[in-house]
């Protein structure tokens, strides 16, 4: 098959499109041929050399995929359509899923669409419901808005019956974020996030804050929560070393939480998935729920959508369309 590979941690020039060994599927697995994947920031930090794939996973890069599958396993058959969040080869024409986490495409999406659903919407999912707990009519803070995960997330947090606040860095990010449902949103380039959602919540703050920033925004956030708050932490765009102050914690009993999908144990993704699928995969074949898409590129022009994401300038999912060079097994 064919797939992107590197040879040694690098910047964007060190991705080629190259041969590599077809996967094999093992007895609870499906072999999945690859019409789509997305480009997320984690598959940045593995081209840099600084985040290792978890043991067993393959060492290809891409954490999302959409496509058909061609070997059978439980219930899915030859032909369906398919998407699924997976360890590591989405980048490749071929990738081989555990069943418990293949989801099914609703007819009115494109692989493209679907392609850029599964890590986003599955992260904003674990995040906002499964760890961070939030019910209709709580207010929730949404860093990083117009990100793959910050559009889900906003998405998903509207539809639950919740008051969404998100920040983005420009005012067209700003109005991708209203547009698909944050009714407050704030350009962090010009100005404190905290201050603005004390004002909007009469001093209150939210009960939870999604951040992608990390020790940067430590002090901003804990100001902006609410007594018994909770802080989901996703990345460390900012850097994760920084002087804290941990009275906010006692003073208003906050809950701090970090998590990575990736490394979650198998039977736990495996629950997250179908508890997603209930939630939202009628809401997805419908539109009320959509994924956002800036560009689909060629998967031989990798290298090219990792820049873009790397210079921060796209609003919502990087799409990598995977051609067709293999035959069919």
């Amino acid at each position: 098959m064919k797939a992107i590979l590197f040879d040694a941690p690098g910047s964007p020039e060190v991705l080629r499109y190259d041969d590599a060994p077809d996967p094999t599927p093992g007895a609870d697995e499906v072999l999945v041929r690859v019409r789509a994947t997305a480009v997320n920031r984690a598959d940045l930090l593995q081209r840099r050399g600084v985040y290792a794939p978890p043991p067993g996973a393959s060492p290809i890069l891409g954490l999302e995929l959409a496509g058909e599958v061609l070997t059978p396993a439980g219930p899915w058959r030859v032909g369906d359509r398919v998407m699924a969040v997976v360890t590591g080869g989405g980048y490749a024409e071929l990738a081989v899923v555990p069943v418990g986490m293949v989801m099914r495409i609703p007819d009115s999406l494109s692989f493209e669409e679907a392609g850029a659903i599964p890590e986003a919407f599955l992260t904003a999912f674990l995040n906002l419901f499964t760890l961070g707990r939030l019910q209709a009519g709580e207010t929730v803070l949404i860093h990083a808005g117009a990100s793959g995960v910050g559009t889900a997330a906003i998405q998903l947090a509207r539809v639950a019956g919740a008051r969404v606040f998100a920040t983005a860095g420009s005012p067209e990010k700003c109005a991708l974020c209203r547009e698909l449902g944050a009714e407050l949103t704030i350009n962090y380039r010009e100005e404190s996030f905290a201050a603005r959602v004390l004002d909007a919540t009469g001093g209150r703050g939210v009960d939870l804050v999604l951040d992608f920033v990390g020790a940067p925004y430590w002090q901003q956030n804990t100001a902006a929560l609410a007594l018994d708050g909770r802080l989901q932490l996703i990345g460390f765009l900012g850097g994760s070393a920084g002087q804290i102050d941990l009275g906010p914690i006692l003073a208003k009993r906050l809950h701090v939480t970090g998590t990575t999908l990736r490394r979650m144990p198998l039977p736990q993704k495996t629950a997250l998935t179908a508890d997603f699928v209930a939630f939202a995969h009628d809401r997805l074949a419908s539109g009320e729920l959509r994924p956002v898409i800036d560009t689909v590129y060629p998967l031989h022009q990798a290298a090219e959508a990792h820049r873009v994401m790397e210079a921060n300038r796209n609003a919502g999912k990087l799409v990598l369309r995977v051609e067709e060079s293999v035959p069919q097994p």
